[in-house]
């Protein structure tokens, strides 16, 4: 009736658009806004008296943060909806920041930027990429990919208005300033309003009854997939994979100014190769997901993956030969033509291991498992440095882990899929045949009803 016309009306088209474009200054301010820390390191270090290990747990501590509430962002949009999340969010990332000015020691820094701060962009980001699957229906992908251009625009802007601001007023004003930026999150998440559904409201009401016991495990299962990582041989090995390459991964990205500054290049320079990473991002990401959306790559996306893994891990030998601002550029280059591919294909891969119907669970489990070595990878790195006093041992060890995760994935899944051949050959009935399961599933534009989509947790690289 009335409220299905209304429905149709306001997806993928009108106020849709509007959505969008605050679902890319969403990204760009939440998920964009760890790239700048490393330009502070060297300050918080000299004013706290911090070994680079405790230094950088705080960008660790709010990098886990922001990829691991994913089930607690959920639970929050289930309960209030999605434009709530949103709006608390802004407002938690503004107090983190604005209470971070007046931190008088780095561990004060842990709760109120680490914790605070990402905590609150978890709920912004998760909870504005969940209401693009409410807008959009046709356009989702699309909308879903444009979106993701705002995190390679944040990437671009933040360390340079930083650098700026630091050298203008020290970090103490600039994070008092960055509460006040970060409070537009509220702004963006004003503009979602909720959409009317065809079964009347946006949110369907939790459903009564059922044992407190069961319910627990029921939710365990609907938001953390341990059911799957016990049958599924391909999630299994993927999430491993994944959780082991991340050690690695933000290495460079919380490193990389610092080290470029101790061996002489100047702090503005240095605050310009992180933005060089968002630039190219924004180009490439787009390009690699449209490449690997190509039927010839059915099935075979988690060998493409396993490559820019790969390429990542490679690339970090550049740094190690010289540190050369023009040497650093080169690296810049090639570090963010890998990223993009890992970025582009990271859920792309999961979204062929597991059935749609259980996505957002498999990504629960992911997304938390992720953020645990999120979170431990720069200290204990920075640890190896304080003892060593050499910068070189951070892109070692971010080569190490990322190469290790590459292969192992690449010869596992190259094995998966000869025993799969194997049996499928003996033609001997499987006892489970979704244990050995790695099959494409369809994810384009459905033609049939459109229900809302589950609350789905996504992260980005």
């Amino acid at each position: 009736g009335a409220a299905a016309h209304q429905a149709a009306k306001s997806q993928d088209r009108g106020w849709a658009w509007m959505v969008l474009f605050a679902a890319v200054l969403l990204q760009g301010l939440t998920l964009g806004f760890p790239s700048c820390i490393g330009v502070f390191f060297t300050d918080l270090q000299h004013e706290f008296q911090a070994s680079n290990s405790e230094t950088s747990w705080f960008p660790s501590i709010m990098v886990a943060v922001l990829h691991g509430g994913g089930p607690l962002c959920s639970i929050l949009v289930k309960r209030f909806g999605c434009r709530f999340a949103v709006m608390l969010g802004g407002l938690l990332s503004s107090v983190g920041m604005v209470s971070s000015s007046f931190c008088k020691s780095i561990s004060q820094l842990y709760l109120t930027a680490g914790l605070i701060t990402g905590l609150g962009s978890c709920f912004s980001f998760q909870a504005g990429v969940t209401v693009l699957g409410y807008y959009f229906v046709r356009w989702r992908t699309l909308a879903n990919a444009m979106a993701s251009t705002g995190v390679s625009l944040g990437f671009m802007l933040w360390p340079l208005l930083s650098q700026h601001l630091l050298d203008e007023m020290g970090w103490r004003n600039t994070f008092l300033i960055f509460g006040g930026i970060l409070l537009n999150c509220c702004v963006c998440g004003a503009i979602m309003r909720p959409v009317q559904l065809a079964s009347g409201s946006l949110l369907e009401p939790p459903k009564p009854g059922g044992e407190p016991g069961g319910r627990a495990e029921e939710a365990l299962q609907k938001y953390l997939a341990f059911d799957i990582f016990c049958q599924n041989k391909g999630y299994q090995i993927y999430t491993l994979g994944v959780t082991w390459m991340m050690m690695g991964f933000a290495l460079p990205h919380v490193y990389l100014v610092p080290y470029a500054i101790q061996n002489g290049v100047e702090e503005r320079r240095a605050a310009l190769l992180i933005s060089i990473i968002g630039l190219i991002n924004i180009f490439i990401r787009p390009l690699t997901g449209l490449l690997s959306g190509h039927r010839a790559f059915t099935g075979r996306r988690i060998y493409l993956f396993s490559l820019a893994a790969l390429l990542c891990g490679l690339s970090n030998f550049i740094c190690v030969i010289s540190a050369e601002f023009n040497v650093l550029i080169i690296y810049c280059i090639i570090l963010s033509i890998a990223m993009s591919g890992i970025g582009a294909l990271l859920f792309q891969v999961l979204m062929d291991v597991v059935e749609m119907d259980r996505f957002s669970s498999a990504l629960g489990l992911f997304t938390v498992l992720e953020s645990i070595t999120l979170l431990i990878g720069p200290p204990l790195t920075g640890l190896l440095v304080d003892i060593t006093s050499d910068f070189h041992y951070v892109f070692y060890n971010s080569s190490f882990f990322l190469i290790s995760a590459a292969l192992f994935m690449g010869l596992s899944f190259c094995a998966l899929e000869k025993k799969k051949k194997l049996k499928d050959a003996s033609k001997v009935p499987l006892d489970n045949p979704t244990r050995y399961r790695y099959s494409e599933t369809a994810t384009g534009p459905q033609h049939q009803s459109h229900p809302p989509p589950v609350v789905e947790y996504i992260t980005s690289i």
